[in-house]
Parts: C-alpha cells; sequence; structure tokens
C-alpha cells in the first residue's frame, strides 16, 4: 500500500484550504474597510453641517429636512434592486454618496447632543457592533433561524417608530429603542456569518467586489442603527 498520493493529496487538500481561508480573511478585510471609510465620510459630513450654521438652518429649519430624512431611503432601495446590474466601480461610488447623504441626515445629533456624548455612545456602539460582529464571523452555529425572528423585529420596530411620529409618546420611544438595539446587535452577527457564507473564491473579482461593498452597506446600518438608538439612551442634550 503505498501512502505517497495520499499524503500528496492532504497537502493539495490543505493547501487549498488555507488559500481559501486567506481569501475568505481578505474579503472581509475589505468589507470591514469599506464600511469604516464609509463611516469617516458620515462622520465628517455629519460634524461640518452640524456645527455650520449656514448649512444646518436652510435644511433643518425647511421642509428640505424630509428630504434629507428620507433620502437614505431611497439610496438603500435604489441599492438593493440594483447592485446586480452594477459594475463594481458604481456600487462603490454609490456607496460612498449614500453615505454623505446619510451623513446630512445625521448632522441633526450634532444640534440635539453634546460632542462629548456622542463621542462616547460611538465608542460603546463600536464595542458592541465589534463583539458581535466577531461572534458572527467566528460561531459555528447556523443564525439563519434567529435572522428570520430579527427581520421580523425589524419590521415591528419600523411600523412602531412611524406610528410613534403621529403618537410622540416616551414610553414607546423607550421600547422602540430597547427593542431596536436588540435586534440590530443580532442582525450584526447574522450578517457577519451571511457575507462570510456567501463568498465563493472562485466567482469573479468584479463580483466579489460588489459583495464586498453590499457587505459594508448591510454593517454600516446596523451600526448607525445602534449608535442613534443608544443616543436615546447615553446622549446628554444640549
Amino acid at each position: 500500500m503505498n501512502p505517497t498520493p495520499s499524503k500528496f493529496g492532504y497537502n493539495t487538500a490543505a493547501a487549498s484550504g488555507a488559500l481559501f481561508d486567506e481569501s475568505l480573511r481578505q474579503h472581509m478585510l475589505r468589507v470591514y474597510n469599506y464600511m469604516g471609510l464609509g463611516l469617516v465620510i458620515t462622520g465628517i459630513v455629519a460634524f461640518i453641517v452640524g456645527n455650520t450654521p449656514a448649512l444646518y438652518v436652510p435644511i433643518f429649519n425647511s421642509p428640505l429636512k424630509w428630504v434629507v430624512m428620507l433620502a437614505p431611503l431611497a439610496f438603500v432601495f435604489f441599492f438593493s434592486f440594483r447592485i446586480q446590474t452594477m459594475s463594481a466601480a458604481t456600487a462603490q461610488m454609490t456607496f460612498w454618496a449614500f453615505c454623505a447623504v446619510m451623513g446630512l441626515s445625521l448632522a441633526s445629533v450634532f444640534l440635539v447632543f453634546t460632542g462629548t456624548s456622542i463621542a462616547r455612545t460611538f465608542f460603546i456602539a463600536a464595542t458592541m457592533f465589534g463583539a458581535t460582529s466577531l461572534y458572527g464571523y467566528v460561531t459555528k452555529r447556523d443564525l439563519a433561524k434567529a435572522g428570520s425572528f430579527l427581520m421580523m423585529g425589524l419590521i415591528g420596530v419600523v411600523i412602531a417608530s412611524v406610528v410613534n411620529i403621529f403618537l410622540g409618546s416616551s414610553a414607546l420611544q423607550f421600547a422602540i429603542s430597547v427593542i431596536g438595539i436588540v435586534v440590530f446587535v443580532g442582525l450584526t452577527a447574522w450578517d457577519t456569518q451571511n457575507i462570510k457564507q456567501q463568498f465563493a473564491e472562485n466567482i469573479d473579482q468584479e463580483s466579489q467586489q460588489k459583495m464586498a461593498v453590499f457587505g459594508a452597506l448591510s454593517l454600516y446600518l446596523n451600526f448607525v442603527n445602534i449608535f442613534q438608538l443608544l443616543l436615546n439612551f447615553t446622549g446628554e442634550r444640549e
């Protein structure tokens, strides 16, 4: 019995597995880099607009504020329906534009909360996000069932938020914030696992880049929502 072919077979399989792991690591790093740069763009735009009266007064003291508030949602829908037909370069540019528009929308937090509490909340949100995303990446547990439940919770949070625009209930807002944080923390782990599982080494580079951009968008949205909801608890008003 000759063990040599078997030995070579194991070596080939190990090398193939190592190459895939390295490709996956590079893909996840690309996702996090896109997301991180997107947050930087959002933060810069929000800070500049939120601290410049000549910019925020015409926006937030007029009906234009509704355009600014709803524009990010329009971007998300556009992205979701057109990502398959976009080039990788177009997907990236659309993502950067979305992050800038989100910055306009988030500029209002600098008008309501102190800079110290915003920074503190950001680091709390980053810690929560990092821990749950890491869990989603390393866990062997299938989060698909939890993901379905979380999506139902997300729909409930959105509906309750719309209803509370008209009710203005502080108790309902408190419940929305608590449930929303739980939902988006859970979605962070689920989305991270999905990004990892959907990666395929044999697809072309163009598709991998678009997957990375769309994955960054999913994680970016989770982080921003965690941050905004946490502000209701840790933010100190001006």
